[in-house]
């Protein structure tokens, strides 16, 4: 909390921003401050070991010549995005904040992809054993996949909104050749919502 609050003090942060950043039950959700625009994102991964899809809070702030993003845990999927950084390859290092907004939000859509094959696969096995040897240990599987897709669609839902927004921001924060990206994850946040719909 001391740390947020600081980065708060330095860069002229709303306190009920910093309140949002600190609580990490928020849903999807962006907010423009004119100075900054608040995103909201849940990131997900698939646990190999626990079998399940891990969930957590990135915010992230986007200013005229900066973003600031904060995470729960030190695991991300922004590796990609780093090596780009520190190898100076691609646009990351030529455009502004906005495309580094943009890449942090298109790497966290991305991997939902993952996460929903993994889930695809679950419910394939989970189908087959019904039909070849059906007990009553794959209802309880089948109860804990249906828990976590109505997860997953309360994390992807508010997405298309958030995304829609960046997309049609007036803000001059957001460059007019950013947007045509936002449009591509825009696309890709409705292929997840299809896909979360299908596995419902």
């Amino acid at each position: 909390p001391e740390i947020i609050e600081q980065v708060g003090k330095n860069f002229n942060v709303h306190p009920l921003v910093l309140e949002d950043i600190a609580n990490t039950g928020q849903r999807p959700k962006i907010e423009d401050y004119e100075d900054y625009i608040f995103i909201v994102l849940r990131m997900l991964r698939f646990d190999e070991e626990e079998n399940e899809t891990k969930s957590e809070q990135v915010s992230v702030i986007l200013g005229t010549n900066f973003v600031i993003s904060f995470q729960e845990k030190e695991r991300d999927v922004f590796d990609s995005i780093r090596e780009r950084i520190r190898n100076n390859k691609g646009r990351i290092r030529k455009m502004g904040a906005d495309f580094l907004a943009y890449s942090l939000i298109d790497a966290i859509i991305d991997n939902y992809f993952m996460v929903l094959e993994r889930l695809g696969e679950t419910i394939e096995e989970i189908e087959d054993s019904l039909v070849t040897h059906p007990t009553a240990t794959i209802l309880q599987k089948i109860h804990d996949l249906r828990r976590e897709m109505i997860f997953l669609r309360k994390s992807v839902w508010p997405l298309r909104e958030v995304i829609s927004r960046l997309e049609r921001s007036e803000s001059p924060l957001i460059n007019e050749a950013t947007r045509a990206y936002f449009r591509d994850v825009y696309d890709h946040a409705i292929q997840v919502m299809d896909a979360v719909e299908t596995f419902r």
